[in-house]
């Protein structure tokens, strides 16, 4: 066994867990915000900022230091996929350290002060669905990895453009909760 293969092994490793534990967090907050049940969105909540600071942060980091010392030593930094991976990692970087970890640090706060209240509740919906799109920003670099785009292809890169804007839109973009003002 060589070296590549060791850090290589190492990369898929940690990012399987990452994104696992991502894909769980992601289903177990759809099945807290359809329950009836509001302290369930919050702890979902809780869920999410623990594991963020527990798992998620180390296994993306070990992902991000396996992957740089792999293009440092054997792949380099000039392809194209390897500027796409890097700039989706950033992107899910930034959606964590400065969207959802603070607002989520925040929202516990506030509940702990004024309880479950429908402002925090609304929030909180909001808050795991800019969770969901930083989920689709981790799958795009999941697909850059697998089909590995050059400066050439136009369908790769064309594809993970359109899901990422169509994640954007669905996820982002304000929307009225229906289920939030039936209640």
């Amino acid at each position: 066994m060589d070296y590549y293969t060791l850090v290589k092994f190492i990369h898929i490793v940690a990012a399987m867990i990452w994104l696992g534990g991502g894909f769980t967090l992601m289903l177990l907050s759809l099945q807290a915000e359809r329950s009836a049940d509001p302290e369930a969105v919050v702890r979902s909540l809780r869920s999410v900022t623990h594991l963020g600071n527990q798992l998620f942060v180390p296994t993306a980091l070990i992902t991000l230091i396996s992957g740089l010392v792999m293009a440092w030593f054997w792949v380099g930094f000039r392809d194209l996929w390897i500027i796409i991976a890097l700039a989706g990692f950033a992107g899910t970087f930034l959606m964590g350290a400065a969207v959802l970890k603070p607002a989520a640090d925040r929202m516990i706060a506030d509940v702990a002060r004024d309880g479950v209240t429908p402002a925090i509740l609304q929030d909180g919906r909001r808050l795991l669905r800019f969770g969901r799109f930083d989920y689709a920003l981790m799958l795009v670099v999941v697909a850059d990895m697998v089909f590995k785009p050059a400066y050439g292809d136009v369908a790769v890169p064309l594809a993970m453009g359109i899901f990422l804007a169509a994640s954007a839109a669905f996820f982002l973009l304000p929307r009225r909760e229906i289920r939030a003002a039936a209640a």
